[in-house]
């Protein structure tokens, strides 16, 4: 499933193609890709018809666009806008891509759900959403005011967000987390850090590779109870977290195969540069020693047996 760097490296590409156009017709090709709206496909294109895609806004996992009405005055007056009270939001699930194409389009895609027809500021444009698994979707829904009052998410400057985000916490690349906050939720109660890092509500955007990567960063086993770490182990868990999810940006994200993409068909690169996820068996970057691998809570875990050492642990006191 994308995490933060491949729907981040998404939303970065799409900001420029998409924000400002107008959507001039609406093709739901899969009913089931906007199975949350309440009133099916009819009220999503009429939610969606006719609306400016004010922006690309992230938080962890999930996109929205906020969706602005340009009114017939503000036309004629530079065009002043409604501010937006409805946005456009879309998860990816495992396999969901956004494509855009100029011009003439081409055939939709057999995994194509819906189509977006745009009248963008350098002319006509499609924006494709492809989900060959199916787990992703799009849908229409109010914003609301953010709790702490900062932006919404990455990509908007409007203290607002989704009604089905509002729920989600800030990731670790955004300016406005509060640190305090999450040590002290990386080290409550007992469940498994690696159950702690998955929970989005924590802190949001990490998923199942990069919480092995940062845990491997850090030296700390992925059963490690939380209530068992220090406030620095803490701290150092979520500087490691920051910095491979940076160097997993600046690399376009992680692609095993096909179903992970950028808007213009490309493949991330960070595979490469993985040091625990997906390495079972081949020596540790650190000290040499073969990783294991067993799954945790039902999803596939990796680690360093001698960096990350399974010990009797303790309650911090500290």
């Amino acid at each position: 499933m994308p995490e933060l760097p491949e729907v981040e490296t998404v939303r970065s590409g799409l900001a420029p193609l998409v924000v400002g156009s107008t959507v001039t017709d609406v093709e739901v090709l899969r009913a089931s890709c906007v199975r949350l709206q309440a009133g099916g496909q009819g009220e999503f294109s009429a939610n969606v018809l006719g609306m400016v895609l004010g922006a690309v806004a992230r938080r962890g996992k999930f996109l929205w666009f906020p969706l602005v009405l340009k009114t017939a005055e503000g036309a004629r007056h530079g065009g002043v806008v409604v501010p937006p009270t409805r946005a456009l939001s879309a998860h990816l699930g495992m396999s969901g891509q956004f494509r855009v194409f100029d011009g003439e389009p081409p055939e939709p895609h057999p995994h194509c759900r819906v189509r977006l027809h745009l009248d963008a500021p350098g002319g006509g444009r499609v924006l494709d959403f492809v989900d060959q698994r199916t787990f992703g979707y799009v849908l229409t829904e109010p914003m609301q005011p953010t709790s702490d009052g900062f932006a919404g998410g990455h990509g908007s400057t409007l203290p607002t967000l989704p009604r089905t985000v509002a729920h989600i916490a800030r990731d670790a690349l955004d300016p406005a987390l509060d640190d305090a906050r999450v040590i002290a939720g990386l080290r409550r109660g007992s469940r498994c850090i690696k159950h702690v890092l998955l929970d989005q509500t924590v802190v949001s955007g990490i998923g199942n590779i990069y919480a092995d990567e940062a845990l491997w960063a850090a030296r700390i086993h992925p059963r490690r109870p939380a209530q068992t770490i220090s406030a620095a182990q803490a701290r150092n868990v979520l500087a490691a977290v920051r910095d491979v999810m940076a160097k997993a940006l600046a690399r376009g994200g992680t692609s095993f195969d096909g179903l992970y993409v950028d808007v213009n068909g490309q493949s991330g690169y960070f595979s490469r540069n993985l040091a625990a996820y997906g390495r079972a068996g081949k020596p540790c970057h650190r000290c040499g020693a073969p990783l294991a691998h067993d799954r945790i809570g039902g999803r596939s875990t990796h680690w360093c047996p001698r960096c990350q050492r399974s010990v009797a642990w303790t309650l911090s006191r500290d």
